[in-house]
């Protein structure tokens, strides 16, 4: 070992410990080690941007849009209903018929994405057919990493150890190659579940309130979180201490608790730039009146004569209508239901479950300055399936597994669903605006995305040619605006990548990498080439357990490259296991975005993951050391 070949294993050390501490973002973990080597010499200015153009980074960017044409032309949310629906009234049919589908989705389509869709299906099938949710959200999520196995763009690993093939000189891997060990191990992971996993996912029947279905209603929201009787509407009278005030300066939220959801300038009164509603009441004041509705912000001013539509607690609105000599009057006071206060086109409702690495954790609403941030409201925040009530919800600490009901514009929910280190949106927001079943723009994602394919398979451009052309198609036919495009890139994992990359480079040029790989070909390799392939297995599946596969993945392949070279056996094995150890996150609910979802919704406990999830691991292991020196000769 040389000085620089220890100070970048100093490095990488400290890396890798910030990530399993996780007291700091993933994205400037990564940063920081970048800048690390940088700065001590390891690698150059050049070496270190390299990351950014790497064509690794380019693809998996834009692989985020072309999934988000076909989220939001309603693609995935037709394939899951209609996956549900084919299911009919049987377990052990819908637990096959869950896990085949949602596996072949999440081979074409992020991995969280189809979860976040298709759980709240699930869980309203679970109740139909008079089963419990755990017996089925845990297969979810693991048949969404499995579903990562089957193609090249299945998860961001697999592009990578292409890649490093593509860097040696030598053939990538094709668009389906992983498909012939995926569907293997799809079919194993299914059987596993019918005859002996389903034993060990516990029954736990949590809280119906909490389960709702991806078209839940605002009447269903709102007998959910108990809101029936927190909603009011407010007059300001002509004598009213709040008129001239904004909301900022009534302190209303911090004072009171109560969230103004909608004001109402009548007459004229406030912002025009407003809803403009004409109504005549001519048998009242016999003229035509104008009312505004507005949604409101700090700055909205409020007027004498203007309606506060307001959620909080009874007594605290009493208070607050006492203190600025305000008239309440009953919800319904226009003749319609309260839930129709919550909505309007421009406003909606969307719940979001805390991850278990949130920032949030252990703060306030206020503390975390949440409608500063996300430009939402907090309507409501439900705990291992019931509402919490017995405080103001300003109050709450927060805690990992919460969900939250925000209420926003749907440009704050698009920048909700990006906040994936923090929350995940369930399901989709309530309200949106979409078309039932598949328009033309549906076909034009779906005949974009298997042009894709087509250009993939036949090589006729480069991976990441095929995926920018089908990104274009998706924001010039309308499926996803620029907006939107740039929006729902997780710039995060991004950056991770980019700023990884330039740490296999490190490692290749102080003799890193070749020290490592000359300790796994000494120590395991020299027996038997098929306990290297074990080793390499596990190495890759045990860190990402706790850290991102991606990062463990651009870490453990040129590693792995390294070893196969020092070995003289073929590369192609060794990084199919690094590759397939990367997908096999079983074992925590942290490992992966897709188990972070189902463990509250499925009251899961860390240890029914390890359970449930070690066996399968291993069977994996087993198989795949069975079936992969055949597929691909050591």
């Amino acid at each position: 070992m040389n000085g620089p070949m220890i100070l970048t294993f100093v490095i990488l050390t400290i890396t890798i410990v910030l990530f399993i501490i996780d007291k700091l973002r993933v994205d400037i973990v990564a940063l920081l080690s970048l800048l690390a080597l940088a700065l001590t010499g390891l690698i150059s200015s050049k070496e270190a941007l390299s990351g950014f153009s790497n064509s690794t980074v380019v693809t998996i960017a834009g692989l985020f849009v072309v999934g988000e044409g076909l989220f939001r032309t309603g693609v995935a949310d037709w394939l899951g209903d209609r996956l549900i629906r084919l299911a009919g009234d049987s377990e052990m049919r819908l637990l096959v018929a869950l896990m085949l589908g949602t596996a072949l989705l999440s081979g074409f389509l992020s991995n969280t994405g189809t979860t976040a869709v298709l759980l709240p299906v699930v869980v309203a099938a679970a109740w139909r057919i008079g089963s419990a949710p755990s017996k089925l959200l845990m297969p979810l999520a693991f048949a969404a990493s499995i579903g990562g196995m089957l193609t090249l763009i299945g998860t961001p690993p697999n592009i990578v150890v292409a890649d490093a093939l593509s860097e040696k000189g030598l053939r990538p891997f094709g668009f389906f190659e992983f498909g012939y060990i995926g569907l293997p191990l799809l079919v194993v992971g299914i059987v596993y579940m019918v005859v002996l996993g389903k034993r060990w996912l516990p029954y736990r029947k949590v809280a119906r309130p909490q389960q709702k279905t991806s078209t839940s209603t605002p009447e269903e929201l709102v007998k959910t979180y108990q809101l029936d009787g927190k909603l009011a509407r407010l007059r300001v009278r002509r004598g009213s201490t709040l008129a001239g005030q904004s909301l900022a300066q009534a302190s209303i939220g911090r004072d009171y608790g109560v969230n103004v959801l909608k004001v109402i300038h009548r007459n004229g009164n406030g912002d025009t730039s407003g809803r403009l509603l004409d109504t005549l009441s001519g048998a009242v004041t016999g003229r035509r009146e104008r009312i505004i509705e507005t949604a409101p912000d700090a700055d909205t001013l409020v007027h004498a004569d203007d309606i506060l539509v307001v959620e909080g607690d009874a007594e605290a609105i009493d208070r607050m209508a006492v203190r600025f000599n305000l008239g309440i009057l009953p919800p319904d006071a226009n003749g319609g239901q309260p839930q129709e206060d919550l909505l309007s086109r421009e406003v909606g409702l969307a719940e979001i479950l805390l991850t278990p690495r949130s920032a949030l954790i252990g703060q306030t609403i206020t503390e975390a300055s949440f409608a500063d941030k996300y430009k939402v409201q907090v309507l409501a925040i439900s705990r291992r399936g019931k509402p919490i009530d017995d405080e103001p919800i300003t109050d709450v600490r927060l805690n990992f597994g919460d969900t939250l009901l925000v209420r926003g514009t749907w440009q704050a929910f698009e920048l909700l669903e990006n906040e994936t280190r923090n929350f995940v949106v369930v399901g989709r927001p309530v309200s949106l605006v979409k078309p039932e079943g598949l328009t033309w723009r549906s076909v034009v994602a779906i005949l974009a995305m298997l042009g894709m394919l087509v250009m993939m398979v036949t090589g006729v451009v480069s991976t990441v040619i095929a995926v920018i052309i089908t990104g274009m198609v998706m924001v010039l036919a309308g499926c996803v605006n620029p907006e939107q495009a740039y929006r729902s890139i997780n710039w995060e994992s991004v950056i991770l990548i980019a700023a990884m990359l330039p740490m296999s480079t490190a490692l290749q040029a102080t003799g890193g990498a070749e020290f490592i790989a000359n300790g796994l070909v000494n120590s395991l390799g020299v027996y038997h080439p098929l306990l290297l392939l074990t080793g390499v297995f596990i190495l890759t599946t045990s860190f990402t357990q706790v850290i991102s596969n991606t990062a463990t993945t651009v870490l453990v392949a040129p590693i792995a490259i390294q070893a196969a070279q020092n070995m003289g056996i073929s590369p192609y094995p060794v990084l199919m296991m690094v590759a397939l150890g990367a997908s096999s996150a079983f074992l925590t609910p942290i490992a992966t975005p897709p188990n972070t979802l189902v463990l509250t919704p499925g009251g899961y406990r860390f240890g029914d993951f390890i359970k449930a999830g070690l066996p399968m691991m291993v069977l994996f292991l087993l198989v795949s050391l069975l079936l992969v020196p055949l597929i691909w000769p050591l």
